[in-house]
């Protein structure tokens, strides 16, 4: 598989994001939604994955002060396991440096162990929990966040996940 071409997402790549949306969550954000986020929120920042020109997997974040809060991220399920999310969470947390944010946060279903590997992966720790914050199912989140981006620690593990990326695009 080739390695993923990372892009800031934009209004024609709406189109690919709801098909990966509708295989990925239970409670999909419409097409409006991510309008918005793409032409008006000015706290937002969203990326998209292509492997051979098709959208795969995308993920965004919103900058909040000195923080970035991860507002949503998902690949193709049949894509998953190759390095897409890693490398797209990697694009999100330099995108969070070059817009001064001091940590990354994000939210989790509980049951969403695969998602929590990787961010565990990535450094983030478990903080906090919102109790059925989910509406569709009343599932809880799990409210995790990053060391400081600076830190030697964080700046070390993504540059071992870097790696990993880069060596598995080299092996094809």
């Amino acid at each position: 598989m080739n390695a993923p071409v990372l892009a800031p997402l934009t209004v024609a790549d709406l189109e690919e994001v709801a098909l990966i949306e509708n295989v990925s969550f239970t409670a999909p954000w419409p097409t409006s939604a991510y309008v918005t986020e793409l032409t008006t929120n000015r706290l937002a920042r969203y990326v998209g994955a292509r492997i051979d020109g098709a959208l795969v997997g995308f993920g965004g974040i919103w900058l909040m002060v000195d923080e970035a809060h991860i507002t949503t991220m998902a690949v193709l399920p049949a894509i998953r396991r190759n390095g897409v999310a890693t490398a797209l969470l990697l694009e999100l947390l330099q995108e969070a440096r070059r817009g001064g944010a001091r940590v990354a946060t994000l939210d989790v279903r509980v049951s969403n162990l695969d998602a929590q590997r990787l961010y565990l992966a990535f450094g983030f720790v478990e903080v906090g929990r919102r109790i059925r914050y989910y509406d569709d199912n009343d599932e809880d989140a799990l409210v995790m966040t990053t060391a400081e981006l600076e830190s030697s620690v964080q700046l070390a593990i993504e540059a071992r996940l870097r790696s990993k990326v880069v060596e598995r695009s080299e092996r094809g």
